[in-house]
């Protein structure tokens, strides 16, 4: 069931199931959640279940604001509060050392555990409601294409989910996770937030989990990070302009089930090939990527060639998640 996040009602329905131990599904800026009681743990144990996602892989837990981190958080470092302070409410996760007892089936069985306060609206005033931390992680089945519209989710789940129907998310991707446990801040997922921008807020240098030899096979498990994910059900494969072009003169009129998303013009001889111009612009491409690759399944489609992004630091969510998509 959908239910208007406008309607304070409404929200106060999502909120009680929470508190009863039952899921709801809820809007971020990033994608939507699927929310449970963060320290329920059999709530949390649905979670994982209605996803069919393993109870060893975290889930973030979404707080109303910065006071509700030392609910769930043993330490802050000085450079994860002012990442917090600089992009709370927002599309950051830190990834703290987690206080003993608390939400252990959130945090995956770690002894760390990922806090993020989204900036969308509804989902503030739901958390507020909620009076307690809900873990979300995306809405949508395992390893599949995450969420970015209230319709969405329902497809995923059926009817018998309540809803909160935020509109379609305004970044599109996940948030930017940021290991903030070894003393040193490092990046563990990119997002719409750039590498100079999370650096120039935390006033030290932002690591790649891969540049630090003592972050190399350390680094604390992370929601969204598997080397396949966030896949439709058509193959997705990342090309050049040029190699797609060539690609479709060769098959010619005879090319069908094939879906091209590009920056690039294509000439495409078959009425079966679905075309969707791919955005000059990041955050606008990032803010659709999932809702096409969505329609694409939607029609049909067995094959999704897609161009590559631009190696810039703007892209790096995208070309993370299109490299995800493409694994899988």
């Amino acid at each position: 069931m959908i239910l208007p996040g406008t309607d304070p009602q409404a929200v106060e329905q999502a909120a009680r199931r929470i508190q009863a131990g039952a899921l709801v599904g809820f809007p971020t800026e990033t994608v939507y959640g699927l929310g449970a009681d963060a320290s329920n743990d059999q709530a949390v144990a649905g979670i994982f279940a209605a996803k069919g996602r393993p109870s060893d892989h975290p889930l973030i837990v979404h707080v109303a604001d910065a006071a509700q981190v030392s609910d769930y958080a043993s330490h802050v470092p000085d450079f994860a509060a002012r990442l917090m302070k600089a992009f709370w409410p927002g599309p950051l996760t830190v990834i703290l050392p987690r206080k003993d007892g608390v939400a252990a089936a959130s945090a995956g069985g770690q002894n760390s555990i990922g806090l993020r306060c989204p900036a969308h609206p509804v989902a503030l005033a739901f958390l507020k409601a909620c009076n307690t931390g809900v873990a979300g992680p995306s809405a949508n089945r395992f390893g599949r294409v995450s969420p970015t519209t209230a319709q969405h989710v329902q497809q995923e789940f059926g009817d018998a989910l309540l809803v909160l129907d935020g509109g379609p998310c305004q970044v599109g991707i996940e948030s930017s996770i940021v290991d903030c446990t070894r003393g040193r801040p490092v990046l563990l997922r990119p997002g719409v937030l750039t590498r100079a921008q999370l650096e120039a807020a935390c006033g030290e240098p932002v690591l790649d989990k891969d540049e630090w030899p003592q972050a190399v096979g350390t680094a604390p498990r992370a929601s969204g990070t598997l080397e396949a994910h966030y896949a439709p059900n058509a193959r997705v494969r990342l090309m050049d302009a040029g190699a797609i072009q060539t690609a479709l003169d060769l098959l010619g009129a005879d090319a069908a089930h094939i879906a091209v998303y590009a920056r690039a013009i294509m000439r495409i001889q078959s009425a079966q090939v679905l075309y969707r111009r791919m955005p000059d612009d990041a955050a606008a491409t990032a803010r659709q990527l999932f809702a096409v690759l969505r329609d694409f399944d939607a029609q049909g489609v067995q094959l999704i060639w897609v161009e590559h992004p631009p190696i810039d630091a703007a892209w790096d969510g995208v070309r993370d998640r299109l490299g995800r998509a493409a694994a899988s």
